[in-house]
């Protein structure tokens, strides 16, 4: 989690104890424009009577505090036990409004936990639901190849095409040549199979992308999932160059446990080479961000917890290293009647135990974290009206679980960059959240999911999408806490 450090220093002013966390940005600007418009209009008026937001949740801290979290604004903010009682008093319906109002009453009118008496909350989560339709922003993930050189225990890949084909290619520069026209910010996921595994390719997008950002005036940010094998230093600092600033690898335990999870293709093992290209990143001076995914299940629950201090040992020095629970799923592989996976209840005790030990340890949990908690920040990819996966053959598709599902089938790219895209089968992605259903349409976290974390899910079972976060919010909120205390405790070394 990164902080705004010259608003922590306003709010510090204010008030010694009580410190709002600010995010940093992962939602489309239009979002962000939004939010900062309806706060300076909601300032500028003498309202005489507020309301708690119905987008508020909370979570007492260790020392007797309060955490405080909005999913419409995504601000969170931390109170002392002497400040409890009264913001909690604030907070209550038809509080009256203290008169003179003190500036952390103010505070909390800014940052969305007090609304107008007057306030349509629920016209206000619509009106942020329809702003994902905005043009000005697209996110593509490119399968540069859906060859793979690991074959993991419960991947659901099942590696039917190798590299992306030159005409594809062609189809993507000259799409993105007339898309940027009209973008402020592009997203770029390169994915796989492994895409390491086809640099060249990557580097030759990259820089058309680059130039027709550049050329337009918009954004260009991007991010892989790698498998880490061929994370060389040299390999590293050229994606860096190529402005690839956040990276996923997964480490699923300490040697023969990760090994037997995540074996080569052919066998072999691949823990001691993935180590060995992630400590050298370590000399690397140039900023970015490395989430070490470990995915857990019940065969690997304790080496997953003896693992921590070893990864505190290696990673625990640089910050730019952070860490991923995540438990493993059956998503359709071959495999998965053998998978030993974790019941619910398991799977949201084990995530948040695995990232308070590391927190314990010095490790910096994961941004995808406090990322969900954002407006519009715990929506899949596949939900976004403007997200796209583009297969190695052109295949254009919303979701990269069920590749070979009909209705993700939505169309292809030409070489000429044209896009055929079957408008019904988006809408089946894009549609099957907060529009049918009236729980998600009630739910305190409705601003940041809207329905739609996995939409795969609700098709498949007919039930609710929940993230893990949204389900353990009072965990999540300390997850944060206990990190900022972390993070205090270094500043003050």
């Amino acid at each position: 989690m990164l902080l705004n450090p010259d608003f922590l220093c306003v709010v510090m002013r204010i008030t010694e104890s009580s410190r709002f966390f600010l995010h940093h940005m992962a939602v489309d600007c239009s979002t962000l424009l939004i939010y900062e418009k309806k706060v300076e209009v909601k300032m500028n008026h003498d309202v005489s009577q507020w309301k708690p937001s119905r987008f508020n949740a909370q979570s007492e801290t260790d020392d007797g505090g309060l955490m405080l979290y909005n999913s419409y604004t995504g601000a969170i903010v931390s109170c002392s036990a002497a400040e409890r009682n009264q913001i909690l008093e604030w907070l209550a319906p038809s509080a009256p409004v203290p008169e003179p109002a003190p500036p952390l009453y103010h505070s909390l009118i800014e940052h969305g936990f007090l609304v107008s008496g007057e306030t349509d909350e629920m016209r206000r989560a619509l009106f942020l639901h329809q702003s994902m339709h905005a043009q000005d922003a697209m996110h593509l993930v490119l399968l540069v190849t859906e060859a793979c050189n690991f074959r993991c225990t419960y991947c659901y890949e099942s590696f039917p095409r190798a590299s992306m084909r030159e005409e594809v290619m062609q189809g993507l520069e000259a799409y993105m040549e007339e898309r940027a026209c009209s973008l402020k910010q592009l997203t770029i996921s390169w994915h796989g199979g492994e895409p390491l595994l086809v640099p060249h390719i990557i580097e030759r997008l990259s820089r058309s992308f680059m130039a027709a950002c550049e050329r337009n005036h918009a954004v260009y940010a991007a991010e892989m999932s790698t498998n880490g094998y061929y994370l060389t230093r040299e390999r590293f600092e050229q994606m860096l160059d190529l402005q690839v600033t956040r990276f996923m690898v997964t480490l699923d335990g300490e040697g023969e446990v990760h090994d037997a999870r995540r074996a080569l293709h052919g066998g072999g093992g691949t823990y001691a080479t993935i180590v060995r290209n992630l400590l050298s990143l370590k000399e690397v001076d140039r900023p970015f961000e490395i989430n070490l995914r470990v995915n857990f299940d019940n065969s690997n629950l304790k080496a997953v917890s003896e693992f921590i201090p070893k990864l505190r040992e290696l990673f625990g020095d640089d910050p730019r290293f952070m860490v991923y629970f995540r438990p493993v799923g059956c998503m359709g592989g071959e495999n998965d009647l053998n998978l030993p996976v974790c019941d619910e209840r398991t799977k949201d005790q084990y995530i948040w135990d695995f990232n308070e030990e590391a927190i314990k340890q010095g490790l910096p949990v994961s941004s995808f974290i406090s990322d969900t908690l954002l407006p519009t920040g715990a929506i899949c990819y596949a939900a976004k009206p403007n997200s796209l996966i583009v297969g190695s053959d052109g295949m254009l598709y919303k979701c990269s679980v069920a590749i070979e599902q009909d209705n993700n089938r939505l169309g292809r790219i030409y070489p000429d960059g044209t896009l055929e895209l079957d408008y019904d089968k988006l809408a089946l992605w894009t549609t099957s959240g907060e529009e049918t259903d009236e729980k998600c349409q009630a739910c305190f976290f409705r601003p940041a999911c809207q329905g739609n974390h996995c939409p795969l899910y609700r098709m498949r079972t007919g039930r609710r999408p929940c993230s893990y976060e949204k389900r353990q919010i009072k965990k999540t909120l300390r997850t944060i806490w206990l990190q900022s205390q972390q993070s205090e405790e270094l500043a003050e070394l």
